[in-house]
C-alpha cells in the first residue's frame, strides 16, 4: 500500500506541475528555456486610405472612380498620377470621390496619392496604385459628320454615327459622355435616330454666329457585349447668319429671309399631283453647282436622265431646290416638278451663292406631308416630340 500511495503522489505532482504555462504559450520550451510572448504590433492610423480601386488592382476600366476614406473631406487633397503626370480630374469632396475628366489610358499604370492636413499621432497621406485594362479587341468607332472650322446654318443638327448598333441600355451613358457647349449658351439636346446614328438640336433654330463645341468621350466607355468605346473626338464649329426659306404652295413663291430681313422673293414650281413635294421644315443637306439627275436605275420605263444646276438637297428620297430652265414658264404659276422646288437659272445661281448647308427652308400647303427620317428632319417636330428621343429624358 505504501508503494501504491508513492506511485500516486508522483502521478500527481507530474500531472498538475508548476504555474508556468506550456511551451507553446510561452513558458519552457521543450529545451528547457524560457520562451517571451511577442507584443502584438499596434495597426498605423491614418486620417485617410485609398479604397477603390484595391491596391495593385488589375485590369482598371477606363472610366473608374476613384473612392477614399477621410476624417477631413473637406481639405482632402486627391491627385492621379502616370507616368509622372498628373491626370485631370474632379473630385468630388462630398462623396469622397476622385472622377477622371476623360477616359485614362490603356495599360497604364497609376498612382493614387490622398492627403489632408498633419493629425497628431496618426499618418496624413496615403498612397496606392492600379492599372488600367488592356485594349480590347471588341472596338466600337465614333465619327462626326461636322469637322473643326466649319461654318453650317441654324438648323443643322450635330451629327454622330457608331461603326455597330448601341443597345439601348447604354445609349443614356453615350449621352451622357457626348457634351455640347455653345457660346452663347443654349438649350438642347441628342435624339437617338437610329442604333448606330445620334443627332443634336437646340431647343430653337441655333442663334446667329454661335460657337460651337462638342467633345465625345466614348475610349473605354462599355456598349454591350464585351464592346468598348475606341477613342475620343471633339469638334469646334461656327453657326453663320440666319437664312430661312418659306415655300408657299398657295402662292408658288419662296420667300428668303437672312437675319430676320426679307432678301428676295423667288417664283417656283413644286411636285406635280403624281410626284407632290413634301410639306414640313427640312435644311439644305448638300450643294452641287453642277450634277446630273438620273433615276433610270429605279424606273427604266419612266425614269429621266437630266444635267442639273445649282442643286441643293433637302431629302434623303430625292427633292431638291434647284435651276429648271424648262419650267420658267409656269414657275409661279403651275407645280411641273418631279417634287422639287424648281427656280430659274438664274435666281437658282443667286441663292446657290448665299445658302449653306444647315440653312432651313420650310415648305407649307402640298398633298404630301414630310416623313420624319427622311433627311434631316430634326426640325419637323416640337421640341416636346424632339426630347422624347433622349435616353436621358
Amino acid at each position: 500500500m505504501a508503494a501504491v500511495l508513492a506511485s500516486t503522489l508522483l502521478l500527481t505532482a507530474a500531472c498538475s506541475g508548476d504555474d508556468e504555462p506550456s511551451w507553446q504559450g510561452g513558458g519552457k520550451t521543450p529545451e528547457g528555456t524560457t520562451a517571451s510572448r511577442a507584443p502584438a504590433a499596434e495597426p498605423t492610423l491614418s486620417t485617410v486610405a485609398v479604397t477603390s480601386p484595391a491596391a495593385d488592382a488589375k485590369s482598371v476600366e477606363l472610366w473608374s472612380e476613384v473612392k477614399y476614406s477621410s476624417e477631413d473631406p473637406a481639405n482632402t487633397e486627391v491627385t492621379v498620377t502616370a507616368k509622372d503626370k498628373e491626370v485631370k480630374g474632379t473630385v468630388d469632396k462630398d462623396a469622397n470621390v476622385w472622377r477622371p475628366a476623360e477616359g485614362l489610358a490603356w495599360n497604364t499604370k497609376y498612382t493614387v496619392n490622398v492627403s489632408t492636413p498633419a493629425a497628431d499621432g496618426k499618418t496624413n497621406t496615403a498612397t496606392s496604385t492600379f492599372t488600367t485594362m488592356k485594349e480590347p479587341s471588341k472596338v466600337v468607332r465614333a465619327t462626326s459628320f461636322l469637322a473643326d472650322g466649319q461654318k453650317v446654318g441654324v438648323g443643322m443638327p450635330l451629327i454622330m454615327k457608331f461603326g455597330r448598333a448601341i443597345p439601348e441600355k447604354y445609349r443614356a451613358e453615350v449621352e451622357r459622355r457626348m457634351v455640347v457647349t455653345a457660346t452663347p449658351a443654349q438649350e438642347g439636346t441628342w435624339r437617338w435616330i437610329s442604333a448606330t446614328e445620334v443627332h443634336f438640336r437646340p431647343k430653337t433654330y441655333w442663334k446667329a454666329n454661335s460657337k460651337v463645341f462638342y467633345s465625345v468621350n466614348l475610349k473605354g466607355v462599355q456598349l454591350g457585349d464585351g464592346w468598348y468605346g475606341r477613342s475620343n473626338l471633339t469638334v469646334d464649329l461656327t453657326i453663320g447668319r440666319e437664312m430661312i426659306m418659306t415655300v408657299s404652295n398657295k402662292t408658288k413663291q419662296m420667300t428668303v429671309k437672312q437675319d430676320g430681313k426679307v432678301i428676295k422673293t423667288i417664283p417656283v414650281s413644286l411636285g406635280k399631283s403624281s410626284t407632290p413635294s413634301s410639306s414640313g421644315t427640312m435644311v439644305v443637306m448638300e450643294k452641287a453647282a453642277h450634277t446630273v439627275f438620273d433615276t433610270t436605275d429605279e424606273d427604266p420605263v419612266n425614269g429621266y436622265k437630266t444635267p442639273i444646276d445649282w442643286a441643293q438637297r433637302i431629302t434623303y428620297s430625292g427633292q431638291f431646290i434647284h435651276a429648271a430652265p424648262w419650267s420658267e414658264g409656269v414657275q409661279g404659276k403651275r407645280n411641273v416638278s418631279h417634287g422639287c422646288v424648281n427656280v430659274s437659272e438664274a435666281l437658282g445661281e443667286w441663292l446657290f451663292q448665299r445658302t449653306m448647308m444647315g440653312d432651313v427652308i420650310t415648305v407649307s400647303g402640298t398633298e404630301e406631308k414630310l416623313k420624319n427620317g427622311n433627311g434631316w428632319t430634326n426640325w419637323n417636330m416640337s421640341w416636346e416630340e424632339y426630347k422624347k428621343g433622349s435616353y436621358l429624358s
